[in-house]
């Protein structure tokens, strides 16, 4: 049987020549062989996405906020889109009155809320720059992002204002009026005046547009809507400028997709809101959603309660980072281990029977009707009991993962991968193709993909396995860095964006992500090791829940930093008879040589080479996190920080093994 192929050739492969490394053929989603979607009528603008949905759905649930009552958390309360329509009409006017024109920068800092939508849509109102302010960017982002933009009004969390108010004097030159999402104090609005800006409460702030009436601007589709700064793992944010143009084609290209596959988003579809706003994957979505006049619930801001909030809401799109799906996954791997014998025997024949029949080709929804019904309902139960897709981005989610929830969530599990300088979803997996795991799926139909050699790590994009660095060309590009052509340059190459991952292209034409470009290193004796790629190999092992190598050009080995799954190792304790809680098990040096073990078998099974096996670990029982500065908000590693923070560490693993 021919295998089914999701991608089809636009332009040959180019050959090497005059120092340009060669590139593979040019591909694009076999959904998109008679033409990318057209694009949708009247939808020139992301003010168009939510003013045509107010048209047609006036009365539709759309923003949903838990209430508040007895010091306990109720039930979602509901504003309808006719309802935040008016209310993003008065915030305009205000805006306006403040004296900020069309073309003028406007903040927004603090988690997923109401109020951030609707700050957003009078930004979109108004033709003004969105400019979400995040402060996981480090203690100085804020203050450089408010100066670098020249942002003038900022929309602020009521927590957050103490935060606004450490950017002053700085930020005071360019930011003159800020809004709380809640209330302010008298002391806090002195503060600001000492700076000459004004400090406004929502109320306070809606009034002052009251008996104004400003005209909305004519947008255009090449006009910038919003400045995303990325997290750059080095050196200052870039602030990414992002057209209406890209998101609305983003849109289409995303509905085409769910069309295809049978999964079109429709009114009756409910989101949970918590991957920031702040972030292009979060923005994209919402914009989604609200483009079908579907509902917005916002989670409370607390991880921990988040199962608690989906249990309310029972969303039917769940969009997560991997780690939360982590925790969703070691949650269950608990839950089940404890349980009786016969429920854990049960659980395993019923799993493996789906899975079988899943992977012969069956929907998950026929795989094993009775298993659902037994077995998994209660899975299902635990995220609401109507989530139809959970979709994974941001960060590479691990195959044994996303195979154990495709069988028990009794859902789709997708995995997308993009950029912020590509508006997001680039590639994505399709439902039911079992094939498709470990992999981000095929290119989405409204952009070219194709892969350019990379010599120096032996990527050969015109090899029998196609892999290089995955460069992509479309409507849904970023129209350049702000203030940074140099930067824009070295990307932005004939009409190619470079993302600096490395891809492999799969037989079906699925992408898979095996490493980065910038993270290799070399070896005493001169091997390359490309880190990346060994960290997922690594990553494989069930004992390891995160991995950090690192090797250098003095030593001639390479050593790790492991976040040890805790179900695990207590599991290993209790079979060797070593006691002992979480944190000193990890300081016991044979709990050090189990996980050094574990770590040698997989790399041996992989067939890593000699020098890629780690001859060292350390055992940090804190995940990495992004307070200490270890990782990006997208919940990448920045590794020159690791380097600085577990240096010591390291040092010791090197001294002891001479």
């Amino acid at each position: 049987m021919e295998p089914k192929k999701f991608i089809l050739e636009v332009e040959p492969a180019i050959q090497a020549k005059d120092g340009r490394p060669s590139m593979g053929p040019v591909y694009r989603s076999v959904f998109a062989k008679d033409g990318f979607p057209p694009p949708i009528d009247g939808l020139d603008s992301c003010w168009d996405v939510f003013r045509m949905s107010v048209e047609k759905y006036p009365d539709n649930k759309m923003l949903g906020t838990r209430e508040f009552v007895d010091g306990k958390h109720g039930k979602y309360e509901w504003l309808t889109y006719k309802q935040v329509y008016d209310k993003v009409i008065q915030a305009g006017n205000s805006i306006r009155a403040c004296g900020v024109e069309t073309g003028g920068k406007c903040g927004i800092y603090g988690v997923n809320c109401a109020e951030w939508i609707m700050s957003m849509e009078a930004c979109n109102a108004h033709g003004l720059y969105c400019i979400p302010l995040y402060d996981t960017l480090g203690a100085n982002a804020v203050e450089f992002i408010i100066c670098h933009a020249e942002v003038k009004i900022a929309f602020v969390e009521e927590k957050k204002i103490p935060e606004v108010l450490k950017t002053f004097p700085k930020a005071g030159e360019y930011l003159k009026t800020i809004v709380s999402f809640g209330q302010v104090s008298l002391e806090q609005k002195e503060q600001f005046k000492n700076f000459g800006s004004a400090l406004y409460s929502w109320d306070e702030f809606l009034s002052l547009g009251k008996d104004k009436q400003f005209d909305l601007p004519v947008k255009k589709k090449t006009d910038i809507c919003t400045i995303m700064y990325t997290s750059g793992t080095t050196g200052d944010p870039k602030g990414v400028l992002i057209s209406n143009n890209s998101i609305v084609t983003v849109i289409s290209g995303i509905c085409r997709v769910l069309e295809c596959a049978n999964e079109s988003l429709t009114a009756n579809d409910v989101y949970l809101s918590f991957l920031p706003l702040a972030h292009i994957f979060g923005r994209v979505i919402e914009e989604c959603f609200i483009h079908h006049g579907a509902s917005i619930g916002f989670w409370r801001g607390d991880v921990r309660l988040l199962i608690e909030d989906i249990g309310e809401l029972k969303p039917t799109i769940f969009c997560a980072v991997p780690r939360v799906l982590d925790r969703i996954y070691s949650g269950l791997q608990q839950k089940i281990s404890s349980g009786s014998f016969l429920k854990n025997k049960l659980f395993n024949l019923a799993f493996s029977y789906k899975l079988h029949n899943m992977k012969g080709g069956s929907k998950h929804e026929e795989a094993s009707i009775l298993s659902d019904k037994l077995v998994f309902a209660k899975v299902k139960q635990g995220l609401g009991g109507r989530v139809r897709i959970i979709l994974s981005g941001a960060a590479p989610l691990a195959p044994h993962i996303e195979g154990f929830l495709r069988v028990v969530a009794c859902c789709h599990v997708l995995q997308g991968y993009g950029l912020t300088e590509t508006c997001a979803g680039s590639f994505v997996s399709l439902p039911d193709e079992m094939n498709m795991l470990g992999t981000v799926g095929p290119p989405v139909p409204n952009l070219d993909a194709r892969l350019e050699s990379v010599p120096e790590m032996n990527y050969d994009a015109l090899s029998s396995t196609p892999q290089g660095e995955i460069c992509i060309r479309g409507d849904t590009l970023f129209s350049g860095y702000y203030k940074r052509e140099d930067l824009t340059k070295e990307v932005l190459v004939d009409g190619w964006f470079h993302t600096g991952d490395i891809g492999e292209w799969q037989p079906d034409g699925s992408m898979k992500v095996i490493d980065r470009k910038k993270n290799i290193f070399k070896l005493a004796q001169g091997e390359y090791v490309a880190v990346e790629n060994l960290e997922n190999v690594y990553g494989l092992a069930s004992a390891v829940d995160e991995i950090w190598v690192y090797g250098n050009s003095f030593e001639s080995c390479l050593v790790a930093v492991v976040n040890p799954n805790k179900h695990a190792i207590e599991k290993w304790a209790h079979s060797v008879d070593v006691s002992g809680d979480f944190d000193s098990l990890c300081h016991n040096p044979k709990a050090k040589e189990y996980i050094l073990g574990e770590l040698n078998r997989i790399g041996k099974e992989k067939k890593l080479k000699g020098f890629e096996l780690v001859k060292a670990v350390e055992l940090d029982p804190v995940p990495f996190d992004v307070e200490r500065d270890l990782l990006t908000p997208t919940l990448k590693k920045k590794r020159p920080q690791m380097l600085k923070y577990y240096q010591s560490t390291i040092d010791d693993m090197y001294k002891n093994m001479k």
